[in-house]
Parts: structure tokens; sequence; C-alpha cells
């Protein structure tokens, strides 16, 4: 992508556009997707809702915006480093939960417009972790453990579930380190 020219039209817009993203992620995170408002999104970048739609279209598109610039933990290497890179990122979420990230997914749990709009995140973290599993059946490796990691982390944080809740994240790391190689290495080692 080319860096537009300090103060052209290309800039201010580009300015403008982050300051609605990071605005759209303040109030999703204090409402949720649900009660999260165009006109909310627009008094809090301290622009016209016309503005908000113009560039997104839609609080759908909006909410796909704010996913897709949040910031996805790096998964490469041996499919060993990219066990024990996913476990780190996980037991880090364990141990402090991001209050964006679990508003945000809050909201993906609560509505079926606010899950679409993830999937794509979601799509590309999975794409990730595919990428360094030397199996044909990559792509479902990949889903399960996506699907390992972000049940564990709806079940500590917003469902907070019986010992899960309270387990200490080193423990939890420990009993699921098998699972995660397991799914991560070529089959039959």
């Amino acid at each position: 992508m080319t860096t537009p020219r300090p103060g052209s039209r290309a800039e201010q817009r580009q300015r403008t556009e982050a300051r609605i993203l990071d605005a759209a992620s303040r109030v999703f995170v204090a409402d949720g997707y649900e009660r999260a408002t165009i006109r909310a999104v627009a008094a809090a970048a301290e622009v016209d809702a016309g503005l908000v739609m113009h560039y997104f279209g839609s609080k759908q598109e909006l909410y796909r915006r704010v996913i897709d610039a949040a910031p996805v933990p790096e998964v490469s290497g041996t499919p060993a480093e990219a066990a024990e890179q996913i476990l780190t990122a996980l037991a880090d979420r364990l141990a402090s939960p991001n209050v964006a990230s679990l508003a945000l997914l809050r909201s993906m749990l609560t509505n079926p417009e606010a899950a679409t709009a993830a999937s794509a995140g979601i799509a590309r973290y999975e794409a990730q972790i595919a990428q360094a599993i030397p199996a044909a059946d990559a792509d479902l490796r990949a889903a399960l453990i996506s699907a390992i990691t972000l049940g564990i982390t709806v079940s500590r944080h917003l469902i907070k579930s019986g010992e899960l809740a309270t387990a200490d994240p080193a423990r939890v790391i420990g009993l699921l380190r098998p699972c995660v190689l397991s799914l991560a290495a070529r089959p039959g080692d």
C-alpha cells in the first residue's frame, strides 16, 4: 500500500477512517454489538453518521473491520513451535483477559451478525495455524485447535465454568499441551 502524501485528501481519508475505527472499537466494547449504533460511533469519532456509512456501509461491515484490525497472534515455524506459540497466547489470555477482546467475543456469541462479521478474523488465525501443520487435513486440525482455545477462553472468562474459572493457567496449559501438539504434528509422529 502506498503512503499518501502528507496533507493530501488520501491522507485525510485514512486518518478519518482510522479515527472512526478506533471510535467503533470503543463503542462495540462498551455497548456490545447489539446496542452499538452508527450514531454513537459517529459521535465518538466526532464525525457525521453519514460519513461512517459512507466509509463502511453498515454496522456489520464496521464491526468486521474492527475485528480485522485486531491483532492476531503470530503462528509460524515447526509444528511444535507453532503449538507452543498458540499455548503461550492462550496462557496469556487465561492469566489476564483483555477486556476489549472479551467484549467483542461476547458479541460474537450473542449476535449472528457479529458472528458472521468475526468469521473472517477467525479464518485468518486458522489459516496461519494450518500452514504450520504438515498434514492433509491441516485445515480441520487448525479449526479444532482454534475451537479448543476459543472454548477455553469463553469457559474461563465469560461462563466462569467450575474448575476452569480459577485453575492455574500453567496447569491448564500443561494438560492441554499434548492435545495441541498432537493436532499440530505430522500424522504418525
